[in-house]
């Protein structure tokens, strides 16, 4: 690295602009973002490094803290708009699907438990398999109230770690996914530009990294980023949500209501001390 390239440390007044994403924020969305942009990110940084930059003069802390959630909030709302074609490939939300009673997912004693405890919690009953096949819309109906319940009651990320994290895998599929084909373009818009900039300056190869990058990043986003795999992280989730019905946590007995305390009357008379 030249030695004219000093970067400032980072001030304590930054640090404390810089959102401090969760857990879901960062991985689910974050990450999907930065990693669609990285030829760009590298090709960025490759162009400063010659040259005497300071990180307080470059960009503020506040600028930087939008800069980051805007690209989280681009992922999502990128994420989002795919699903709706998702969940129609898939012949309906996963979590719908695999309570239907033709759904081979779990076995037929597993199933009938969680209508069961899906009935109970709704205090509906649960349709049978021929109320099922002769209204399916309906049927589709307790199905969906029983989705939106489970995913209300199972909000606690310690105590369901394991539904918590396939959720951020899928988060993080959906939105990679859905930043693919923009990314790829990306790739060949610096790839173009730069050939360009060797025909024109007739320079050393110095955005050389910038090409191994932007392959790679490619060939990741091809091979890892696809429709299966987002359908596969889709159905591993809902199969762990509807799988909590089996749980300790939600099968435990609601507390019992606290008993009014009374205040005792204090005894009066000849008969207190018999007392």
């Amino acid at each position: 690295m030249p030695t004219s390239f000093r970067l400032a440390r980072i001030p304590k007044t930054m640090t404390k602009v810089l959102p401090k994403f969760d857990k879901y924020t960062l991985y689910a969305r974050l990450f999907p973002a930065v990693i669609a942009a990285a030829p760009a990110i590298a090709l960025a940084w490759t162009v400063i490094a010659g040259k005497e930059v300071r990180l307080v003069q470059a960009i503020a802390g506040t600028a930087l803290a939008v800069l980051l959630m805007v690209f989280a909030d681009i992922a999502r709302r990128r994420g989002k708009a795919i699903e709706p074609r998702l969940i129609a490939r898939m012949g309906g939300l996963p979590s719908i699907t695999m309570l239907r009673h033709r759904d081979p997912t779990f076995d037929a004693p597993t199933k009938a438990r969680m209508h069961a405890f899906l009935a109970e919690k709704l205090a509906e009953a649960a349709p049978t398999a021929e109320q099922e096949a002769a209204a399916p819309e309906a049927a589709d109906g307790f199905y969906t109230r029983a989705g939106n319940w489970l995913r209300e009651h199972t909000r606690n990320k310690k105590k369901f770690d394991i539904l918590f994290n396939e959720n951020i895998t899928y988060g993080y599929r959906r939105n990679l996914f859905a930043l693919k084909w923009p990314a790829l373009i990306l790739n060949i818009l610096i790839v173009v530009g730069t050939a360009v900039y060797w025909w024109v300056q007739q320079g050393p190869l110095d955005l050389l990294p910038v090409f191994v990058i932007a392959f790679l990043h490619a060939a990741y986003l091809a091979t890892f980023s696809t429709r299966s795999a987002l359908e596969e992280a889709s159905r591993t989730y809902a199969r762990q949500l509807l799988l909590s019905t089996e749980s300790a946590e939600l099968r435990k007995p609601p507390p019992a209501a606290a008993k009014p305390r009374t205040r005792k009357k204090k005894a009066e008379g000849p008969d207190a001390l018999a007392t």
